[in-house]
């Protein structure tokens, strides 16, 4: 039996999914709109769903929408950003509370459509684009985010590792977009990349919580209607990348504590047949406190504040963070290399498998306990044009073995080392 049960229904311009499920006593309303990431657009694309959000036609104030929102028993809206492979994908989020739970027999979830429609489809315009007010207010919210990546050192360590290994390609822009290209949004160029965006996107609406499907089809179809559009999908480079040489980057700043971020090609992708495997390998790897990179680098040699991995499914790579004095550059480099010499040469036990089986398994439940994790783990198989079950998920990663971690191992090559270094260490050559 399904662990999930998604059902999806083909609507106007728009993919519906429904998950009925009676553990929450609320529904959430999911919006998504996915498009490929390009430098054109991206920060026009980062500022639309902030505009979108902060008010509408019907609520020209943010205060005015919010104070409907508390209405509708607190119900919560927030949008937001990601990247997932060379897609850029916007999201509105509505959680709203169930009538069945109230004694007030209001039609809360017909309240919580016409919310998000109101919000997504009837924006707050002067006539010729969206509100200046609004628009200028989110410009400039929207540079502290961009800024904030650069004042964060961690993740901006993380950023400046995938510029490098991507430079030239999609992948490398910010999710947020460009500093240099906020200024040169106007109200109306917005609203044009607004309509656009609703006639290019592929649109998918999910609804999680205990509702019956028709009452979600007859609403969604009531509501909502685009234009028919066949989904753009991007290319994948399945033909395994090699650089001729691993490509270092060292970088001075006026910083205390080193970034050392390094960036492997793992030429396996969501859904590939070994894709179970490399999570596995993760998590043996650098995934978990139990894991090889945070025993050997951070305990035994006492090398590293942190030290991690983490996957990127959608895009074939695999990043390793850790935080290191700057003297410690070269041993860690040469700790972490070990570490993945020792997976390639199946030098890992029985119980470390079983161990990281077990916890991916847990962490996989526990994102499922929440209606927002369970869109987000759903969402996989449109990201990837997939059509996998949640549940293979769980028996794919139970059923690995340790060849097949291993043959995951002999796939993965290091294509570049970033290192966010101090200004003194670098004078005096110590790393």
């Amino acid at each position: 039996m399904e662990i999930l049960p998604e059902r999806t229904f083909p609507m106007e311009g728009f993919k519906l999914h429904v998950v009925k499920t009676g553990k929450y006593k609320t529904n959430a309303l999911v919006f998504k709109m996915k498009a490929p990431l390009n430098e054109k657009e991206a920060t026009l694309r980062a500022l639309l769903p902030h505009v979108l959000q902060s008010s509408s036609a019907l609520y020209p104030t943010t205060t005015k929408l919010r104070a409907y929102l508390d209405e509708l028993y607190g119900a919560v809206l927030y949008a937001e950003l990601a990247k997932k492979g060379d897609y850029h994908i916007i999201t509105f989020f509505l959680e709203i509370a169930n009538e069945k739970f109230l004694t007030d027999s209001s039609p809360l979830l017909r309240k919580g459509f016409e919310f998000l429609n109101e919000i997504l489809l009837n924006p707050f315009t002067d006539g010729n684009g969206f509100d200046e007010a609004t628009v200028e207010k989110e410009k400039r919210t929207l540079k502290q985010r961009i800024q904030s990546t650069y004042d964060d050192k961690m993740r901006y360590s993380n950023f400046r590792l995938i510029e490098e290994m991507y430079k030239g390609e999609a992948y490398a822009i910010n999710v947020n977009g460009r500093q240099e290209d906020v200024d040169g949004i106007t109200p109306a160029g917005l609203y044009e990349y607004y309509q656009k965006a609703l006639e290019e996107d592929e649109l998918d609406l999910y609804v999680i919580g205990d509702v019956e499907e028709e009452e979600a089809k007859a609403l969604a179809g009531g509501l909502f209607r685009f234009q028919p559009r066949k989904p753009i999908y991007v290319e994948k480079s399945t033909s395994s990348f090699k650089r001729d040489e691993v490509k270092v980057v060292k970088e001075p700043q006026d910083v205390k504590q080193g970034k050392l971020n390094i960036g492997y090609r793992t030429n396996i992708f969501y859904g590939d047949k070994d894709y179970h495997a490399l999570q596995v390998f993760n998590g043996i790897f650098g995934g978990f406190s139990h894991s090889k990179l945070f025993i050997n680098v951070r305990e035994k040699a006492s090398l590293a504040y942190y030290a991690a991995s983490r996957l990127e499914s959608h895009k074939g790579l695999m990043m390793v963070m850790s935080g290191i004095d700057l003297k410690n550059y070269d041993q860690a480099v040469g700790i972490i290399a070990e570490q993945m010499d020792a997976m390639k040469n199946g030098d890992f036990t029985e119980a470390e498998m079983e161990q990281t089986k077990a916890v991916i398994v847990n962490q996989l439940l526990e994102t499922i306990d929440t209606n927002r994790g369970i869109v987000e783990v759903l969402y996989h198989n449109v990201a990837a044009g997939k059509e996998i079950p949640f549940s293979n998920w769980i028996e794919g990663m139970k059923k690995t073995t340790r060849e097949e971690v291993v043959d995951v191992a002999q796939k993965i090559s290091l294509d570049t080392i970033y290192f966010l270094t101090g200004k003194e260490a670098a004078e005096h050559g110590e790393n």
